[in-house]
């Protein structure tokens, strides 16, 4: 009975936008034995994508509105649900894997669970491979920006910061698990961050600390100083940064084994050289996570299609050589993440 309700998760997961296939190996249903008991299983499957408060999933369950509130808590404390604070009232919803209940398990993950999930990120990364629109989106540097050039707000990441009320910061869960996994990382640990539900969420359930405006762009500083690459959510208004590096997070990891990047990471620029001011020196060689830049006659050039538009190359430049360039015909993203993850369900053809 237990397996068979692990099963049926499983399919339920799968048809949320971001999936949750099935795997020849099984690891998908270990990872949710070590999540889920079978009555949180159960009991997740009885919800909706949409936010609901504990009343009116108990009149349409028929379960007990007080111990039915307890249990919802208790998942969603688990990370195995998101809850949503609506005034005073709190509202519970299923949620989808990734972006979602993988990084709620960072206070819960251990070395059994980061080898189970190093294991199936690869299978869950190949099946969304087909879909157009990208969770997250990388957003330039602001410093690689020049003054007064014409940029969409949306790709201004410090005003992006500066409209926000509720922020978080929390430790990498990338990081976090591959040092788990015996490959520590010497980057920053404690520089994602997260916004209004999101960041409720991380605060209430003890997984990150409420900061300022002032704190989080003092972490965007150290973002740029430690050459990671910022990835928000792929939406105008923004969610959560993620401040990646090429070796923890499966995202970039995968990209950067393509032979064009670029076709892979969602992103409005790329770096342009110009080779009249290129001293040579190589700085952004060893800014550029992607290994885009290579050395073509005593200058550099930027490699076509491996340039995912970060700017950590134009920050390093002093021969300010090197500028961020627009890609043409770019779509603006969603309004939000809530839009992004619908676009996405519909591109698998979900209901």
């Amino acid at each position: 009975m237990s397996e068979e309700v692990y099963l049926r998760l499983r399919e339920f997961l799968d048809k949320l936008p971001a999936g949750y296939p099935a795997t020849p190996t099984g690891v998908e249903i270990r990872i949710l034995k070590k999540m889920f008991t079978p009555e949180q299983a159960e009991l997740a499957m009885k919800l909706r994508e949409e936010p609901e408060e504990v009343g009116t999933i108990a009149a349409r369950t028929g379960l007990d509105d007080a111990e039915l509130g307890e249990m919802l808590e208790e998942m969603a404390r688990k990370g195995c649900i998101f809850r949503v604070h609506d005034g005073e009232k709190r509202r519970y919803q299923a949620f989808q894997f990734i972006v979602g209940l993988y990084e709620f398990q960072l206070n819960n993950i251990d070395r059994e669970y980061a080898e189970m999930l190093e294991q199936y990120i690869p299978y869950l990364g190949l099946s969304m491979l087909p879909i157009k629109t990208k969770q997250l989106r990388v957003i330039p540097l602001e410093s690689s920006i020049e003054a007064g050039s014409a940029v969409a707000t949306y790709n201004r990441v410090r005003d992006l910061v500066e409209q926000q009320v509720v922020i978080s910061v929390q430790q990498c869960i990338c990081r976090k698990e591959q040092g788990l996994l015996g490959h520590p990382c010497d980057r920053p640990q404690e520089v994602c961050l997260c916004f209004g539900d999101f960041a409720r969420f991380y605060i209430d359930n003890g997984l990150g600390r409420r900061i300022s405006v002032e704190e989080a762009l003092g972490v965007l500083d150290l973002a740029e100083e430690s050459a990671l690459v910022l990835c928000p959510t792929n939406s105008q208004k923004i969610e959560a940064i993620c401040c990646c590096c090429p070796c923890c997070c499966p995202n970039l990891k995968g990209a950067k084994l393509m032979p064009r990047p670029a076709d892979f990471v969602h992103s409005y620029y790329q770096a342009k050289i110009d080779s009249d001011l290129c001293s040579g020196c190589a700085l952004c060689m060893d800014r550029c996570q992607m290994d885009a830049i290579r050395e073509l006659d005593d200058a550099w050039e930027v490699v076509e299609g491996r340039c995912i538009g970060c700017g950590l190359c134009v920050s390093e430049c002093p021969t300010s050589a090197i500028s961020m360039v627009a890609k043409p015909g770019m779509e603006a993203p969603p309004r939000d993440f809530h839009e992004t993850i619908h676009r996405i369900g519909a591109e698998r053809g979900l209901p």
